[in-house]
């Protein structure tokens, strides 16, 4: 079993930044994919960044493409995103989640991860 808990939400200004942290307990993230997503209120789930600790590659959602960056420490119990150039539509409950299958094709669907944390309020607003 893993547990994921994200941290480091909160109210940034447009054009702010802040750093999200997704930590796992129970075991470490391993090989797998870790992806984070993000819902807004009314809307689906959707695919922001993933970075696969198979191979260290890196895959964003057009959307936030040069402003956003995913990214793991050393022991690979934690990965990061740095969200810089923050916009309003970037508001929303962020998530981390792992996909211990690695399949790159499905790297951006929320149904393929097994492993869900609770989940970080971003609001960005002036």
């Amino acid at each position: 079993q893993m547990y994921l808990v994200e941290s480091g939400g909160g109210l940034a200004l447009p054009g702010g930044s802040l750093r999200l942290s997704c930590a796992a307990s129970g075991r470490t993230f391993g090989r797998y994919t870790v992806g984070w997503f993000r819902q807004a209120p009314g809307n689906q789930r959707v695919f922001v960044a993933a970075i696969r600790l198979s191979t260290g590659s890196t895959h964003y959602a057009d959307s936030v493409k040069g402003r956003f960056a995913i990214s793991k420490d050393s022991d690979r119990k934690t990965v990061y995103l740095q969200m810089d150039s923050l916009k309003p539509e970037d508001t929303a409950v962020y998530y981390c989640a792992v996909d211990t299958n690695g399949i790159l094709s499905t790297i951006g669907s929320p149904n393929m991860y097994e492993y869900w944390g609770q989940g970080t309020q971003v609001t960005v607003s002036s």
